[in-house]
């Protein structure tokens, strides 16, 4: 590889390695491999200290998707989101006279699936006590913990959101006053819960006293949550798809996730000869953009949970499909008529890539799917509840349409790259619709055009989805212009895009190298 230029340094460990956006959550998971745990079990340690410590972006009351790999074993998917309640139906909102669920409405708050589907990952694939896990995020809720940088600017800009609920305000806005950086903060409910959860497993959270708190707060407001909505969900194992890229084999999710998104972009990015051009060219830029735009479509118009309606992988992975697509791209101009489904914006999600020292790789995504998601806490238990019904169309006869105990098209997706048959990356990208279109510019980077991880991370970003074109202020002036000309209407991103940690495995060298997104607090640390 190039020498890198100066900047975030690469991380570089041998036996194992946790990258994430907290630095208390990637030590609370590499204390975990230092204790005997393997990289499921850090992953989960990871997670449950960003539930406690992150509570803009993730929590027990969100969602969850898992990529793990074993050195010999092909790789393993879990899909851990939640469906929304069985009495619930896009019939019935359309009466009551909406068109979307909004981010505030009761009704978009679908049974949390991330707890069940940590403990399942623990119970079948990790070594260790899933109660035990859940020890260093208990003592960060009950003792306390102290507000990042980034955390302190996402809670700032929350701050009304959180202050309507009067649960929400007197866990997160003591004294009327959002934390700044430093500040110490805990959450006493969400901590007699977590232990709870340690002490009898997640079914306290699903059919315990922690459901009937969750179910009485919800159905106050008017939700149609009852017990068993919860009680009978389990998460779920899923036949992983992938797709070649340069000699690599990327490895997604499938639906109810995006993650066949990603794909579709890399079926048509691996025709393209993209290191042609530099990284920062105008027709590189070009080419991802409407390569984004063909495949957010093509997600807007099917994509949906295949238990209730087929979404056929094969079809859009199939070269009869990729010729169709290709075929649409012009080099010299963009394309008109590709216009997503309306949908909400949701950018807040946790991503966590770890690594063992017996070569496990794991990629695992969790996400409240909004700030402070629902804005929602439980009355007792001090649960802060997603609202990824968000994600649901209400449109009569779409494939992604509100329906009882569906699950709606999902945004967060964990990636795995694999070489030989072994993984090689274990990586992700946060920031809702973002995410597909982030993972390939990520993985571009590196194999197209030789880049570090860190750098490949650092690499300024864009969004083309529709008429939306979002570039990240640090290209250089030539690029927009260049953009314009080609009929594109580019405009200057008005936060950073997403956030990305990632972990290479060099297994010629037994060498960890660790890239974490300075976008937020992220740190990758390894031993």
């Amino acid at each position: 590889m190039p020498l890198k230029p100066p900047g975030r340094p690469v991380s570089v460990a041998s036996q194992g390695m946790v990258a994430t956006s907290n630095p208390q959550a990637a030590l609370a998971g590499l204390d975990v491999l230092r204790a005997g745990g393997n990289a499921v079990d850090a992953a989960v340690a990871a997670a449950a200290m960003l539930a406690v410590v992150e509570p803009t972006q993730t929590g027990i009351g969100g969602d969850c998707f898992a990529l793990l790999k074993q050195r010999g074993l092909p790789p393993v998917a879990l899909n851990g989101a939640g469906w929304a309640p069985r009495a619930l139906t896009a019939e019935r909102l359309r009466a009551e006279g909406l068109q979307q669920i909004a981010a505030d409405n009761v009704h978009a708050v679908t049974v949390p699936g991330a707890l069940r589907a940590w403990e399942r990952l623990v119970a079948d694939h990790g070594r260790l006590a899933f109660g035990d896990l859940l020890r260093p995020a208990i003592a960060a809720a009950e003792q306390g913990y102290r507000v990042t940088e980034r955390l302190a600017r996402d809670w700032a800009l929350s701050a009304a959101k959180v202050s309507a609920s009067t649960q929400a305000s007197a866990i997160f806005m003591p004294g009327g006053q959002p934390p700044q950086l430093g500040d110490l903060r805990s959450n006493l409910p969400l901590a007699t819960a977590l232990r709870a959860i340690a002490d009898q497993g997640a079914d306290v959270f699903y059919q315990g006293w922690i459901a009937e708190d969750i179910v009485a707060s919800l159905q106050r407001a008017g939700s149609a949550m009852v017990i068993d909505d919860l009680a009978d969900y389990q998460p779920e194992y899923v036949e992983p798809l992938s797709t070649a890229y340069r000699g690599y084999r990327l490895w997604e999710c499938p639906p109810s996730g995006q993650g066949i998104v990603a794909l579709q972009m890399a079926v048509m990015l691996d025709r393209l000869n993209l290191s042609a051009w530099d990284p920062l060219s105008v027709e590189r830029f070009h080419l991802q953009a409407e390569v984004a735009r063909i495949a957010y479509a093509q997600r807007d118009a099917q994509l949906c949970d295949p238990r209730f309606q087929r979404c056929d992988a094969e079809d859009w992975l199939s070269p009869q499909r990729e010729a169709q697509w290709l075929a649409q791209i012009d080099l010299d101009r963009r394309q008109d008529g590709l216009q997503p489904t309306p949908a909400p914006e949701h950018k807040d999600t946790v991503y966590i890539s770890v690594v063992d020292a017996d070569g496990m790789a794991v990629s695992l995504i969790n996400s409240l799917f909004d700030d402070f998601g629902s804005g929602r806490v439980s009355d007792q238990s001090g649960v802060l509840l997603h609202n990824r019904g968000c994600g649901f169309s209400l449109e009569a006869g779409h494939p992604n349409a509100l329906a009882g105990r569906k699950r709606p098209m999902h945004t967060i997706i964990p990636a795995l790259l694999a070489e030989g048959g072994e993984a090689v990356m274990a990586f992700g990208v946060t920031g809702g619709h973002f995410q597909p279109a982030g993972q390939l510019q990520v993985l571009s980077n590196i194999v197209d055009y030789g880049m570090f991880i860190q750098q490949a991370i650092d690499h300024p970003r864009m969004l083309a989805r529709g008429d939306q074109f979002e570039i990240e202020r640090t290209v250089p002036e030539a690029l927009w212009s260049g953009l314009r000309a080609k009929g594109h209407l580019p405009v200057a991103a008005a936060h950073p895009l997403g956030t990305c940690h990632a972990i290479w495995i060099d297994q010629a060298r037994g060498v960890l190298l660790g890239g974490s997104d300075g976008r937020r607090d992220g740190l990758a640390l390894g031993y």
